[in-house]
């Protein structure tokens, strides 16, 4: 059965609905989403290695999960939602910050166009990832994180950068 997110203005306020993958083709329509950043006791970050299998971005090193609430879901519920669907872990998460991005993918030619919801929580075991969202994950410094960015800029999904970099900033004051 097909997803329907959540089409928003530029303020978050809802517009309409469109089914998930038509609302990233032609250019992409600007949709509610969230991005979930997951840190550990000792500060390291927590990246997954997109599927092969995902529709855009495949194959590239992003923050543990993204995604878009459906239509008549709480953002709330859907971040723990999907945190369990990807990774098979929940842990408490807060809202940090939110910003609009817009990227495509060229291999796809699917675009981002996202309203996008930041949350960081803390976790201290091994995700137990669904082999379907997830080829491969790891724990890295953020120091180590920032310096691959800055050279392997390719590996990773468009936008993980500054986020990587303004999570850092508030997780101190948010976990």
């Amino acid at each position: 059965m097909p997803e329907i997110i959540v089409l928003v203005d530029e303020k978050d306020n809802p517009i309409g609905y469109e089914e998930k993958l038509a609302a990233h083709r032609d250019g992409g329509k600007l949709h509610r989403a969230f991005s979930i950043f997951i840190f550990n006791s000792k500060g390291e970050a927590l990246l997954q290695l997109r599927s092969k299998a995902k529709h855009h971005f495949q194959s590239l090193w992003s923050n543990p999960c993204c995604s878009h609430p459906i239509k008549g879901e709480k953002l709330e519920a859907a971040v723990h939602r999907k945190l369990k669907q990807e990774l098979g872990f929940d842990t408490p998460l807060n809202e940090t910050f939110s910003f609009v991005y817009k990227a495509t993918d060229q291999k796809s030619g699917l675009t981002e166009h996202e309203f996008d919801h930041v949350f960081v929580g803390q976790y201290d075991r091994d995700p137990k990832p669904n082999p379907g969202e997830v080829d491969d994950w790891k724990w890295v410094t953020i120091t180590d994180l920032q310096k691959d960015l800055d050279k392997n800029p390719a590996k990773y999904t468009p936008s993980r950068g500054r986020e990587t970099k303004n999570c850092q900033r508030v997780r101190r004051s948010n976990l």
